[in-house]
């Protein structure tokens, strides 16, 4: 992994330009080089993410989905880790509504 979030960001707009170029390209789903050319977006965005995180413990707002029927178990993982992130966020909406009294005015 490239733990520099810039690197990782020169690398992820290649991928991107490279999938785009296989995309264009491509007659069909099952060409070998889309194929090779999403398998590289997808690490690279991985590797941009984890960067970017590490760097400023910040992620992005973006999910990879596997389109492997393999896979498919793993996917509702990725779902139940967005619940939990919502749940956290309502908790903090909640901390904060209650940092209020009945007038509406800020107790801190």
């Amino acid at each position: 992994m490239n733990s520099d979030p810039r690197s990782a960001l020169a690398a992820l707009i290649a991928a991107l330009e490279r999938h785009y170029e296989a995309a264009a390209a491509s007659r069909d789903d099952d060409d070998p080089a889309l194929d090779a050319a999403t398998d590289q977006l997808t690490t690279a965005f991985d590797n941009y993410d984890d960067a970017l995180f590490d760097a400023y413990d910040i992620a992005t707002p973006l999910i990879v989905f596997d389109t492997d029927e393999d896979d498919d178990e793993d996917d509702d993982d990725d779902f139940d880790d967005l619940d939990d992130l919502d749940d956290l966020d309502d908790d903090a909406i909640d901390d904060d509504e209650s940092d209020e009294d009945d007038s509406g005015t800020d107790v801190r």
